[in-house]
């Protein structure tokens, strides 16, 4: 059976929306994470473990010696010297566990399932605990604890102690709190394009969970193995020194810091992040009826009350399409274990380039294209005796949309790849290279992202957007505007 699409229509743009919400981009933001590869995702991780414990050391510098200048002054310039860390992970890129959480949004709207969601998690946290050890291991060479006679390293053990002196639920808490900010601070971030902005929005928040002692389970990875490291190989003096002052050096112990504070610390930060900010704020978002068609635009005849939306920009009209306007729901899907060659059949029958691999209960299991097959078919010398299925070869995990999607958002990668576009970083600051016009670089940007993606509405396959389908939208743009001046012109 051909495919069969819907005229294109233009959107009533009382009831369409411009422009992504917070929690929109926060759901685009987890999605993104969770589907990274697990080399970038870990690497990423160990460069954020490696910001946060940075920035730590910077705490402990410019806390060093400050008994003089007040309490809550001393904790504040602190706060503010460890912001460098979350800055330096928003502007240079890294995945940190603490704001990692915030994939909880994706995961509310069935984007990801529970397996890639707690993968995610843990090997970004195993990344960050990676680069955490790594810097500890160069401080440590570096022979930081000396620093103003030994007080650097006083500092650091009398920090890594009191981190231990807390009960089990007061850690817990700590925990909350301190997430609770930190993803607050990342979500003021999504309202900013700018580095600076971002960076900006993060320093407060970030300043506040640290000079008010708020538990975070990343940066604990660093400062209390730090700890327990000068604890161990300290000379005699400074650890006498330390008793002396009432530092309780006896509680830096591996048991102590995994029971006392990582344990509770990290189920705090995962509560704060991922409940009080990720889906609390979902529980909230306004959401279409769950009996919505994938079409909520229905086809009907043009009549003159669209005549001045008809007379705006192809742009200006695009900006306003949702992918539920131009998404098909009527393409073949497969089962895993149909054998490829059927498969293949079956796409060319119906004029598909690919189709979406869903469950009995239509859940998305991934995409298979007639790529993917004819790869298969031919690792297997194209032997008829051997069954090859769609499971051995599909896509997976792939990256989906969602109904109420912006249409640009969803073409933009089909058609274009943004880092020949524009070489810079997630903070927006210039890579370097040769030096190109846009329109140069623009004829560079060959995408070799795929041409159609599934569209997954409350955790269910409800269609699939293909660029076949925007590309006859912008063909047949104008037709409608001629044929209504045409009629009018007749009357």
């Amino acid at each position: 059976m051909p495919i069969k699409r819907p005229i294109p229509e233009l959107v009533d743009l009382s009831s369409s929306a411009t422009k992504p919400s917070l929690t929109m981009q926060a759901a685009d933001y987890g999605h993104k994470k969770v589907l990274k590869s697990f080399k970038q995702s870990f690497v990423l991780a160990v460069f954020a473990g490696a910001f946060i414990a940075l920035a730590f050391v910077f705490y402990i510098t410019v806390t060093t010696g400050a008994h003089n200048s007040g309490w809550g002054l001393t904790r504040f310039i602190g706060g503010v010297a460890f912001s460098l860390g979350l800055m330096l992970v928003v502007v240079c890129g890294g995945e940190l566990f603490t704001s990692t959480v915030l994939s909880s949004v994706a995961w509310a709207q069935k984007r990801v399932t529970t397996k890639q969601l707690l993968g995610c998690w843990a090997r970004v946290y195993a990344g960050n605990f990676v680069g955490a050890m790594l810097t500890l291991a160069f401080i440590m060479m570096a022979k930081m604890h000396i620093l103003d006679h030994g007080n650097w390293g006083l500092n650091a053990l009398s920090i890594a102690s009191h981190k231990l002196e807390h009960s089990w639920w007061q850690a817990f808490s700590l925990g909350v709190m301190c997430n609770l900010l930190v993803c607050l601070g990342i979500w003021m971030s999504f309202s900013s394009k700018e580095s600076a902005g971002k960076a900006f929005l993060v320093l407060l928040p970030v300043a506040m969970f640290v000079s008010s002692g708020f538990e975070h389970s990343i940066a604990n990875m660093f400062m209390v193995p730090l700890g327990i490291v000068i604890k161990a190989s300290a000379d005699t003096q400074l650890l006498n020194t330390a008793i002396e002052a009432g530092i309780h050096i006896e509680l830096l112990t591996i048991k102590q810091f995994i029971t006392a504070n990582l344990l509770p610390v990290t189920l705090g930060n995962i509560f704060g992040g991922a409940v009080l900010v990720g889906l609390a704020y979902w529980s909230i978002e306004p959401k279409q009826s769950s009996n919505s068609s994938i079409y909520p635009i229905k086809n009907t005849d043009i009549n003159l009350s669209y005549l001045n939306s008809l007379e705006h920009a192809m742009l200006e009209q695009m900006k306003r399409l949702r992918v539920a306007d131009l998404a098909s729901d009527n393409q073949i899907t497969f089962s895993e274990e149909l054998n490829c060659k059927a498969a293949l059949k079956l796409l060319i029958e119906n004029e598909q380039a690919g189709a979406a691999v869903i469950s009995d209960d239509h859940q998305l299991q991934g995409y298979i294209s007639q790529q993917d097959l004819l790869r298969g078919l031919w690792g297997e010398d194209f032997d008829s005796e051997v069954a090859v299925s769609v499971k051995e070869y599909m896509q997976s995990p792939v990256y989906t949309l969602s109904p109420e999607q912006s249409i640009l958002s969803a073409l933009e990668p089909m058609i274009v790849d943004q880092d020949t576009l524009y070489p810079v970083n997630q903070g927006g600051f210039y890579m370097g290279g040769e030096v190109l016009s846009f329109k140069e670089r623009l004829a560079k940007a060959a995408s070799k992202m795929p041409s159609a993606y599934p569209v997954v509405f409350n955790g269910k396959y409800v269609g699939l957007l293909t660029r076949d389908a925007i590309a006859q939208w912008v063909v047949n743009f104008n037709q409608p505007q001629m044929q209504q001046k045409k009629d009018l012109s007749v009357a």
